[in-house]
């Protein structure tokens, strides 16, 4: 059973940068695109940036410029370098697979930012 944490979450305020990091069990980290999702408050959980095996990346336009993301397969980690902040990115931010059939979700880690 693969389990996702994320950590790194918080209060921050606008334009300030915060890093997410999500650990990843089990021994298929390395071979799977990664991505990085966010639900903000009434709204539907959104893909916004994925990493593949070979590190090519792909981030949303609402946080292309500002946010990037990157892994560690020593360390079955994938991360999430989140600059210029805005209020609009408050949300509580998981990670997966990029694509189905996802890994069990995570509790996910909240990031809050404020005006």
């Amino acid at each position: 059973q693969v389990q996702l944490v994320e950590s790194g979450g918080g209060l921050v305020q606008a334009g300030g940068s915060l890093r997410l990091s999500c650990a990843v069990s089990g021994s298929v980290f390395s071979i799977n695109a990664m991505g990085w999702y966010r639900q903000a408050l009434g709204k539907q959980r959104e893909l916004i940036a994925f990493i593949t095996s070979g590190e090519r990346t792909n981030l949303a336009d609402s946080v292309k410029g500002r946010f990037t993301i990157s892994r560690d397969n020593a360390k079955n980690t994938v991360y999430l370098q989140m600059n210029s902040l805005k209020p609009e990115d408050t949300a509580t931010y998981y990670c997966n697979k990029n694509s189905p059939p996802y890994y069990s979700w995570g509790q996910g880690t909240q990031v809050t930012v404020s005006s």
